[in-house]
C-alpha cells in the first residue's frame, strides 16, 4: 500500500496539471492567498485576538482606535484599528470571512447540483423538457444576477416567519444566490451532454440495457465535469461578491452574523468622518479573496481547455 501511495504521488508530481501550476506565478500566488484567507476564516476563533461579537468582551472606550496606535483612553493597540463599538477590525474580518465563504461555497454547491441536474436532463432527454428548461434559463439571463438574487431573497424571506428571519437569513441568502447562478452550469452541461450522448460508448451502454439515469450518472456526468469545475471556481468569486453586495445593501447577512459586505456597509458610514480603516481593510480583504479565486478559475480554465494552451 505504501508503494502504491508513492507511485500515485510520483504520477501526480509528473502530471501536466502540476507542471502547469508550477510554471504559473499568478496561479501560485493566487492559490496561497486564497489558502491563507480560507484557513484564517476556518481558524478564526483561534487566530482572532478578540471575540468581536461577544458583548461581554467589548469596551466602548476602545471605539475608533486608529491602526497600530494606542487608544487615548485605554492604551490598547489594535493592528487594524477598531470600529464605533470598539470591536477589533482584524477580528471582525476573520469572522466576517467565515460567513462570506460559507455562503459562497454553499451557494455554488447548490447552483452546481441544480444546474448540472437540469443540464443533464435537458441534454439527454430533449424535447419539450429541454425547451422548457432552456427557455427558463434564457429568461433568467435577461436580468442581472444581483437583481434575481434580491428578488428571490425578498420572496423567500416573505414566507419566513418574522421570529425566524434572522436565524434563516443565511440560508435564504444561499438559496437566492444559488438560484441566480444555476443557469451557467445548466447551459454548459446541456451542450456537453448533447455531444456525449451520441458517442459510441453511450450507445453501447444503451444497448446493454442501462437505464437513462444510470447512463447520465455513470457515463455522461464524469465526462462533463471538467468545464463544471471551472465554472464552479469562477462562480465562487461571483457568489462571494453577490453576498457582499446584498449585505452591503442591507438585504443579506443579519447584523448579528456580519459578513464582509456588512462590515463594508458599516464602515461606509464613517468614511467621510476620518475613520477610513473601518471600511478599507474589509474592502481590501474582499478584493483579495474574490480576485485570487477568480484568477485561479482563469488558470484552471486554461489548463483544462487544450485549445487555450
Amino acid at each position: 500500500m505504501f508503494t502504491k501511495i508513492i507511485e500515485n504521488f510520483q504520477r501526480a508530481r509528473n502530471s501536466d496539471f502540476l507542471y502547469s501550476f508550477t510554471k504559473s506565478p499568478v496561479a501560485i500566488i493566487s492559490f496561497f492567498i486564497s489558502l491563507a484567507l480560507i484557513l484564517g476564516a476556518i481558524f478564526a476563533p483561534f487566530i482572532a485576538p478578540h471575540d468581536p461579537f461577544n458583548p461581554a468582551t467589548l469596551n466602548l472606550m476602545n471605539g475608533f482606535s486608529a491602526p497600530m496606535q494606542p487608544n487615548e483612553f485605554t492604551g490598547e493597540i489594535f493592528w487594524l484599528g477598531t470600529d464605533d463599538q470598539g470591536r477589533d477590525v482584524f477580528s471582525t474580518i476573520l469572522f466576517g470571512m467565515r460567513i462570506s465563504l460559507f455562503v459562497g461555497f454553499a451557494a455554488v454547491a447548490f447552483a452546481m447540483v441544480l444546474g448540472v441536474t437540469l443540464g443533464l436532463i435537458a441534454g439527454y432527454v430533449g424535447g419539450w423538457i429541454d425547451a422548457a428548461i432552456m427557455r427558463i434559463a434564457d429568461v433568467q439571463l435577461t436580468f442581472p444576477g444581483i437583481l434575481v438574487a434580491m428578488l428571490i431573497f425578498g420572496i423567500v424571506k416573505g414566507f419566513t416567519p418574522i421570529e425566524q428571519r434572522d436565524e434563516m437569513a443565511i440560508w435564504v441568502l444561499i438559496i437566492a444566490i444559488g438560484l441566480s447562478e444555476w443557469v451557467q452550469f445548466a447551459r454548459v452541461v446541456r451542450g456537453a451532454t448533447l455531444v456525449e450522448k451520441n458517442k459510441e460508448y453511450v450507445q453501447a451502454a444503451r444497448l446493454n440495457g442501462r437505464s437513462s439515469t444510470g447512463i447520465m450518472l455513470s457515463h455522461i456526468l464524469p465526462n462533463v465535469l471538467g468545464p463544471v469545475l471551472v465554472i464552479a471556481t469562477i462562480s465562487l468569486a461571483l457568489a462571494i461578491i453577490a453576498e457582499a453586495t446584498l449585505s452591503f445593501l442591507g438585504v443579506g447577512a443579519p447584523p448579528t452574523q456580519p459578513s464582509l459586505g456588512t462590515l463594508i456597509r458599516i464602515g461606509q458610514g464613517f468614511l467621510f468622518s476620518g475613520e477610513w480603516w473601518i471600511i478599507l481593510f474589509p474592502a481590501l480583504t474582499l478584493l483579495m479573496l474574490a480576485l485570487s479565486v477568480n484568477l485561479l478559475g482563469d488558470w484552471l480554465r486554461d489548463v483544462l481547455n487544450p485549445k487555450l494552451r
